[in-house]
């Protein structure tokens, strides 16, 4: 089995993979304040509430855009499983053809979308992800990485809204019942869930549009199942893209 860790800003999410099957996918809160030990001991807690051994591991992969975490998860990941650890980035095979200015600026959180994206569905492709910033990512049918967006995830313009307003509230991401809101609350909601859906409908079609021929879009993150739905386009959700993605860039390099 492969235990497979994207350390994003938000959250981190692992994985259990045997082969190409997903035995679990866990979240935890992302903390830059916790030792080693204690990732240690949260890992291996997540692992015994899924029924699996520390000790069943050939290896593992980390993605993380949190550097200052990323020794510290490896070595917690290193200490429990006693095998080693890969870190995305530059030097690891990806199969990706990179066209950026600067590939080495290109977030292994990316880069593991785009792996998982490619081999699972056809190019062209757009990929959006929906963290704490939301990331769109365009491929191209010779599967070359062209670039894409970097946009203000849905939590950053909601706190950044209450934080700057003296009588709006902190707010769920649940739906309003209709999209006219008859009340604070459901005018923020409706303002985010809507908005969102339609600038993603939006920026799909300018990629589109300047690449000169549809995609295949897929989303993936913890925010997409709130969102896409309300997306007039067609959107595969995936949310378990990126591990996908982490898999296949273990088994290349191994």
């Amino acid at each position: 089995m492969v235990l497979a860790v994207d350390i994003g800003n938000s959250n981190i999410v692992l994985g259990v993979f045997e082969g190409d099957k997903i035995q679990f996918i866990e979240r935890l809160s992302t903390n830059q304040n916790r030792t080693s030990l204690e990732y240690t001991v949260l890992i291996k807690n997540i692992l015994e509430l899924n029924n699996l051994s520390h000790t069943s591991f050939e290896g593992g992969i980390i993605s993380s855009v949190v550097p200052s975490l990323t020794h510290t998860v490896k070595e917690a990941m290193i200490r429990l499983t006693g095998k080693p650890v890969m870190v995305v980035g530059p030097g690891v095979k990806n199969g990706l053809k990179i066209m950026l200015d600067n590939p080495a600026q290109l977030g292994s959180d990316r880069v593991a979308d785009a792996v998982g994206a490619i081999n699972e569905y056809p190019c062209p492709l757009i990929i959006i992800d929906m963290g704490t910033a939301t990331t769109i990512s365009v491929i191209d049918r010779d599967r070359n990485f062209l670039g894409g967006m970097i946009i203000p995830g849905l939590r950053v313009s909601l706190d950044s809204l209450t934080l700057r307003t003296s009588q709006l509230p902190k707010i769920s991401l649940d739906p309003p019942k209709k999209v006219i809101g008859s009340n604070t609350v459901d005018c923020m909601k409706s303002g985010i869930i809507y908005s969102t859906a339609a600038s993603l409908d939006g920026a799909v079609s300018k990629l589109e549009e300047e690449l000169g021929e549809k995609c295949t879009v897929v989303s993936t993150g913890g925010l997409s199942s709130r969102i896409i739905p309300f997306c007039k386009r067609e959107i595969i959700i995936d949310d378990k893209l990126l591990l996908k993605g982490l898999v296949i860039i273990y088994n290349k390099n191994k």
